[in-house]
C-alpha cells in the first residue's frame, strides 16, 4: 500500500493549450501541460462540480515528459466590430438600458424596432460587467466596449506529452483511469475546443514517475493501420518534468498546485519540480493504443 504507483495519460491531439498567465487579449499556453490543467482534466471526468473539494487529487505528485514537444502555434481574433441589426443578446432584453448607453448617430428616419434602432453602423457593445437589474431582474451591462477588440490565442500543435499521476494508493489511480475513459463531462486538452484523440489511460504501474518515464517507450507518432504494436524508438532522450514531494531551495516554484476550482477562477498554491533527460529502456515495449 505504502509502495508508490504511477498512472500514465496520453495527452495528444492536434492542438493543446495549457495557460499560465492568460488574459483576455492574449492567451497563452505552457510549453508543456500544467498539474493545474490535468487535475482539471481527472476531475471534469469523474464528474466532480468545481466547488467541491479535489481531495485526494490534490494530494498526488505531478510528471510529465514531452515524447513530441509541438510547434506554437498563435490564432489572431478579433471580435466585434461591423454592423448589428440588433444590441448583443445580453442587453435586448433591456432596451431603454441600451439606449442610455448607446452614443451612435442614428439618422431621424431610421426604422426602430421593439429593440431600438433596427441597425447600427460600425457598432458592437461588447457586454462588461454584466449584472442582474435588481427592478426587472434581466442581465445588464455596466460598461459597454464601442470597437472591435483584438486578441491572440496560443496553442501547440501535433505534440504529445506523457503525463503521470504518482500515489501510494493505486486503487485511486485505477478510479481516475477508468474515468478518463469513461468521462461524466467533456474533456480538453488545457483549453476547450482543444479535444484529446486516442487512449488517455494508459495503466497504473508500481514505481515512481521517473521509473514509469525510463521504462515505458516514446509514445507513437502518426496513426498506424498495421496490426500489432509500433516498433520502440531508441535513441531518443525527452525531457521530463517530476514534482519534488517537497521544496527545493534553489528552484523557482510553479504556481499551479490545484487547491480548489470555482467559477471565479479557484485557488492554486505553489510547488516545485525538477527537469531530467530521460533515457529509455532499450527494452521498453512499444504501445498497442489508439492514437
Amino acid at each position: 500500500m505504502n509502495d508508490p504507483h504511477v498512472l500514465l495519460i496520453r495527452l495528444a491531439g492536434p492542438l493543446q493549450s495549457w495557460g499560465l498567465t492568460g488574459r483576455f487579449t492574449r492567451r497563452d499556453t505552457h510549453s508543456r501541460p500544467t498539474k493545474s490543467g490535468v487535475i482539471g482534466l481527472c476531475a471534469a471526468a469523474l464528474g466532480l462540480d468545481r466547488e467541491q473539494p479535489l481531495g485526494e487529487l490534490a494530494e498526488v505528485l505531478f510528471g510529465v515528459r514531452a515524447d513530441r514537444p509541438g510547434t506554437p502555434l498563435r490564432d489572431y481574433h478579433t471580435v466585434g466590430g461591423g454592423t448589428y441589426p440588433l444590441r448583443p443578446r445580453d442587453l435586448i432584453t433591456d432596451h431603454q438600458r441600451a439606449t442610455k448607453t448607446t452614443t451612435a448617430d442614428v439618422p431621424d428616419d431610421a426604422e426602430s424596432g421593439p429593440f431600438g434602432p433596427a441597425q447600427l453602423e460600425s457598432w458592437y457593445g461588447s457586454p462588461k460587467y454584466v449584472t442582474t437589474d435588481p427592478a426587472s431582474g434581466t442581465l445588464i451591462s455596466a460598461q459597454l466596449r464601442r470597437h472591435a477588440l483584438i486578441t491572440e490565442r496560443w496553442y501547440l500543435a501535433d505534440a504529445a506529452f506523457l503525463a503521470g499521476l504518482e500515489h501510494p494508493d493505486p486503487e485511486l489511480l485505477h478510479r481516475i483511469a477508468h474515468a478518463l475513459e469513461h468521462p461524466k463531462r467533456l474533456l480538453w486538452l488545457g483549453r476547450k475546443a482543444c479535444p484529446p484523440s486516442g487512449d488517455l489511460a494508459l495503466g497504473v504501474h508500481r514505481g515512481t514517475l521517473k521509473d514509469a518515464f525510463e521504462t515505458h517507450a516514446l509514445l507513437p507518432g502518426e496513426p498506424r493501420y498495421e496490426p500489432g504494436p509500433p516498433a520502440p524508438v531508441t535513441g531518443v532522450r525527452p525531457w521530463a518534468w517530476i514534482e519534488s514531494p517537497r521544496p527545493l531551495p534553489t528552484v523557482a516554484p510553479l504556481t499551479d498546485q490545484p487547491m480548489r476550482f470555482g467559477a471565479d477562477g479557484g485557488v492554486h498554491s505553489l510547488r516545485w519540480e525538477t527537469r531530467h533527460r530521460i533515457t529509455i529502456a532499450p527494452d521498453a515495449p512499444g504501445w498497442d493504443i489508439i492514437s
